[in-house]
């Protein structure tokens, strides 16, 4: 890939394809209706949200959108079931490009972060 130096999410969105920007701005768009507080950034080229600490970031692929943040262990825990049909890291969850976006799962998962986040980072 060239060497990017993105500096919004819209700019990021606009270098892929019309689908994958799609995918992408449903996943901003459940964010921000978990977190209408949310903070919109680039992180290390890539989309990053943050709300009282680094909330979630996602990129995008060839094959799959990759939700990420350091997963804590009751994360992975909680979600354990529904993530079995995704490949996941301790960082990473890869949602193919080829099957449905699941938005109740990442409503889920942000809502779990939102709250993580408020518990780690009360003064903040």
């Amino acid at each position: 890939m060239a060497k990017t130096d993105y500096k919004t999410i819209d700019q990021y969105h606009a270098a892929f394809p019309a689908d994958v920007a799609e995918r992408m701005q449903e996943i901003r768009n459940v964010v921000h209706s978990v977190v209408p507080e949310v903070e919109e950034t680039i992180s290390y080229q890539i989309p990053c949200f943050k709300y009282k600490g680094y909330l979630i970031y996602y990129s995008a692929y060839a094959k799959h959108i990759s939700l990420s943040s350091p997963w804590s262990d009751a994360l992975l825990r909680t979600f354990e079931k529904e993530l079995k049909q995704y490949k996941v890291s301790r960082s990473a969850i890869q949602l193919p490009n080829d099957k449905p976006l699941p938005v109740a799962l990442i409503r889920s998962i942000t809502e779990f972060r939102k709250k993580e986040n408020e518990k780690e980072n009360k003064n903040t």
